[in-house]
């Protein structure tokens, strides 16, 4: 078992979209998906800083299979903003599945940032939408804040978290994925290539972090 160094006033730990509709029950699981909460509930009381994120998308978004007839869940198409994964219906503006898991208790969080609220364009990144140019403002507030480095935990792994930790590196922060406070989907490889991607950008993963 590996312990946190202790978080500096440059350290930032994100919480990636640990909502219902990502956990069991909910319409787009992530195998395993509700046992980050604990770990994420102690890793938080060790930082002063904390942001959470939601995926909050309008009814019918352009990322949901049913938006696209004769269309199936986890098909792929071509978008004018890239390749896109056809999802469920998850995470809607207002339902519960849109909620953070009851049990996540980080009462210090200073920030909620909704990402995916635009109709026509999916967000899995914590820093901008999938177009790669619309911000969803996170990168100011850190900034502003003066963090340098991002702690980045949540669901799911080879998705929302791996997409906010390329952007985190490409937006002047070092990035820090806890991957035992993360679960993966694992689409076609998407697990792999996320460490891929990780090592390819010097962002640090631990595999297990108390």
């Amino acid at each position: 078992m590996t312990t946190l160094p202790e978080p500096g006033g440059g350290d930032l730990l994100l919480i990636i979209d640990v909502q219902n509709d990502f956990c069991p029950g909910g319409s787009l699981p992530v195998p395993g998906g509700h046992e980050v909460v604990p770990v994420i509930n102690r890793l938080a009381g060790k930082f002063a800083d904390v942001v959470l994120t939601q995926d909050w998308h309008p009814p019918g978004h352009h990322s949901f299979a049913s938006s696209h007839p004769g269309r199936q869940p986890f098909d792929r198409i071509e978008t004018v903003h890239g390749p896109q994964v056809l999802w469920p219906d998850h995470c809607v503006q207002g339902t519960s599945g849109a909620a953070l898991h009851p049990d996540l208790h980080i009462p210090h969080a200073a920030l909620i940032i909704r990402k995916g609220i635009h109709k026509e364009i999916d967000s899995y990144s914590a820093f901008f939408e999938n177009d790669h140019a619309t911000p969803t403002g996170l990168t100011g507030y850190l900034r502003e804040r003066g963090f340098t480095r991002v702690i980045l935990v949540g669901l799911a792994l080879d998705f929302c978290v791996r997409y906010s930790a390329e952007d985190a590196v490409s937006s002047g922060f070092s990035a820090v994925v806890v991957e035992n406070a993360c679960r993966a989907i694992d689409v076609e490889g998407s697990l792999a290539a996320a460490r891929n991607s990780f090592s390819a950008l010097g962002i640090h993963c631990y595999r297990h972090l108390e």
